[in-house]
């Protein structure tokens, strides 16, 4: 195992009710009537990249909707409005890291170990979060950061996992991935990137079938926990 590959949103801070407030934020300032409580966003987290969730929340519910001449501006708005709302709620404090993932990223630096993000969310969400929680010099401390912005297509498709893989360098069974849904399992199954699953309360109870592991919590993970489950699945 020679690098760690962490997705971000559910994986490195319980960000999803962040997410689904920000959007409602933003439906909110725009006039629309649209709540998306727990329930629903559960299920809408089955799509990857927030304007592709707006897009699916209308196929489902306002299918007519759909028809407006400016709706791929207006979905683009929508998002950009949320993406506002979500890095105040970053900056302000409210979207700590999950527990255990600190100390895990510091172990990793100070045994030289490798670490990476590939992520289906914005780049200004990433450096949001990790610059909230770890402070400015925090993005110096990822080898690569592989975001929304870099591939055409999003998780469950392995894009944004083989650009890290080409930019680390190294064979996909020479590292391991911290995911926390079936999305992210099934991408790296496609880039054959071995990877360990740790739910969440969005994402308990999905399939994780062909996971190294499914766990709960990162209390307590360090890099020989993790280094054992490479070994063994190896």
């Amino acid at each position: 195992m020679k690098a760690l590959i962490f997705d971000v949103d559910g994986t490195l801070a319980d960000t999803e009710d962040a997410h689904r407030e920000a959007f409602n934020d933003a439906f909110a300032e725009a006039g629309f009537d649209w709540v998306w409580d727990r329930k629903l966003y559960k299920h809408l987290l089955s799509v990857t990249g927030g304007k592709q969730r707006i897009r699916f929340f209308l196929e489902e519910n306002d299918p007519a909707f759909l028809e407006r001449a400016d709706i791929d501006d207006l979905i683009a708005n929508l998002h950009k409005s949320k993406t506002g709302f979500y890095v105040a709620r970053l900056q302000n404090g409210q979207v700590p890291l999950r527990p255990g993932i600190e100390a895990l990223i510091n172990e990793c630096r100070e045994k030289g170990m490798t670490i990476a993000i590939a992520t289906t969310t914005t780049p200004v969400n990433v450096e949001a979060l990790l610059k909230a929680n770890l402070g400015e010099e925090s993005l110096g401390w990822f080898t690569c950061i592989g975001d929304g912005g870099v591939v055409p297509v999003l998780k469950p498709e392995p894009d944004v996992y083989n650009w890290v893989l080409d930019r680390l360098g190294l064979e996909a069974g020479e590292t391991l991935a911290l995911e926390d849904s079936r999305n992210g399992l099934v991408a790296c199954q496609r880039a054959h990137v071995p990877c360990l699953v740790v739910t969440n309360d969005y994402t308990q109870g999905q399939d994780f079938t062909g996971c190294l592991a499914e766990w709960e919590s990162y209390e307590g993970v360090d890099l020989a926990k993790l280094q054992a489950l490479y070994a063994q699945a190896a």
